[in-house]
């Protein structure tokens, strides 16, 4: 059953022309034509960009629609969200200019989704418009993209993988990349800086951000200390050396909202945190303690003015980001280690065939739209959800089927 709200757009891209939202469209025309069964349409600000594009899509776009909205635009945001059932938003950094499109998709009682990983502005979003989306029946759901899908159904797998194999979830998951190879977009990179600008003005953001619960319902906590690598770390279970993962304090964050939102699932005390592999002996330790301390600097740095400007001369800007032959030879492995309670061990891995950041991130939240769209019932509450409390296995089914992600047990015991 659908999301029955009448429209004349099942869906629609807002901010199409952006790297990921070019991308996003390419993945659409490609995989679902544009006059097809699902009924969509392209919009941003730019009339003129936006036709662009769809000439560079060739004949198979002509008969793409186009919707002429600004950001900043409340009246034109409303009436782009009447005329559609779920908004695709690639528009970031979203902390500048992301609510008024949600707050037209509250009212409209339209569906959205996003890839922002700025836990901050999601949790303003929540507090300022949750009872709205509720009574509306607009279901909002963030971090649609790399940031935190893999991270988010991985654990949603491994924990129903665990009820299959010893009758509970686990209490304890820990999630390792592997490997992830592509390169940054100049909007990721926008983001993280405007994050570290906030946080170096403003203390109680800072402490916000270094609360794992930040973005749960009130009153969810746990008693038992959360786990949070901030150095160079050993790990037995992969026999390997550790770095912090950079995107680990958005996913654990969405990971704990997920449990909340599940009426705590994997358990009232689950902890859970992310880390990078950075390879065995010497060489791992030395590259561990380097990845520690690039990603100090670079945060310092983007959170002070007189340094700030340097760090942002240096990286990509938005609108920049890798090749196509780049996401096409990305990829990503991450590996989720989860324990009960009673001490049995399930080890699962997820896998993307593209680069992380652009050319997977484009095909989950295309999938997460379409499954707002087609997927879910008029049961399924207006609200702040996440991918896998709102999404779960038919989510699952969409990334293993047309996004090109793999789901797999590979131990237990």
């Amino acid at each position: 059953m659908t999301n029955s709200k009448q429209a004349d757009y099942d869906l629609v891209v807002f901010g199409a022309t952006s790297f990921v939202g070019q991308i996003l469209t390419r993945y659409l025309v490609e995989n679902y034509g544009a006059a097809g069964k699902v009924k969509w349409a392209i919009a941003g600000r730019s009339e003129g960009k936006l036709n662009t594009l769809k000439a560079e899509l060739g004949a198979q776009a002509a008969d793409l629609p186009v919707l002429v909205a600004d950001a900043a635009d409340d009246a034109a945001l409303a009436g782009m969200c009447r005329q559609t059932r779920v908004v695709i938003s690639t528009v970031g950094p979203y902390a500048l200019y992301g609510e008024p499109l949600v707050k037209a998709c509250v009212d409209t009682g339209t569906d959205y989704c996003d890839l922002t990983g700025e836990v901050q502005w999601i949790r303003r979003m929540v507090e300022g418009y949750e009872a709205q989306a509720r009574k509306t029946g607009a279901r909002i759901v963030h971090c649609c993209g790399f940031d935190s899908i893999p991270s988010d159904m991985g654990v949603w797998f491994l924990q129903q993988q665990a009820e299959k194999a010893f009758g509970k979830t686990c209490q304890d998951v820990r999630m390792r990349v592997k490997v992830a190879k592509g390169g940054l977009s100049g909007g990721t990179v926008a983001s993280m800086i405007n994050v570290a600008k906030e946080a170096g003005a403003d203390p109680k953001l800072r402490k916000e951000l270094a609360n794992p619960f930040s973005i749960c319902p009130e009153g969810h906590r746990s008693k038992v200390r959360q786990p949070s690598l901030k150095t160079a770390e050993y790990d037995k279970d992969f026999d390997v050396w550790l770095a912090p993962f950079v995107m680990g304090a958005i996913n654990t964050r969405v990971v704990h909202r997920s449990n909340a939102l599940q009426k705590a699932r994997y358990g009232q005390e689950f902890t859970y945190d992310e880390a990078m592999m950075t390879g065995k002996g010497a060489k791992g330790r030395l590259t561990a303690y380097g990845i520690t301390a690039a990603l100090g600097a670079f945060f310092t740095a983007s959170a002070i003015k007189p340094t700030r400007w340097v760090v942002e001369k240096l990286v990509p800007k938005p609108g920049e980001g890798p090749s196509p032959e780049d996401q096409e030879n990305g990829f990503y492995d991450l590996r989720f280690v989860g324990r009960t309670t009673d001490g049995k061990t399930i080890i699962t891995k997820v896998t993307g065939d593209r680069d992380p950041g652009y050319g997977s991130t484009a095909k989950m939240l295309g999938e997460a739209g379409l499954c707002l769209a087609f997927d879910l019932s008029d049961d399924d509450q207006g609200g702040f959800w996440t991918p896998a409390s709102m999404l779960d296995g038919k989510l699952l089914e969409r990334l293993t089927s047309k996004a090109g992600l793999t789901f797999d047990v590979l131990e237990t015991r």
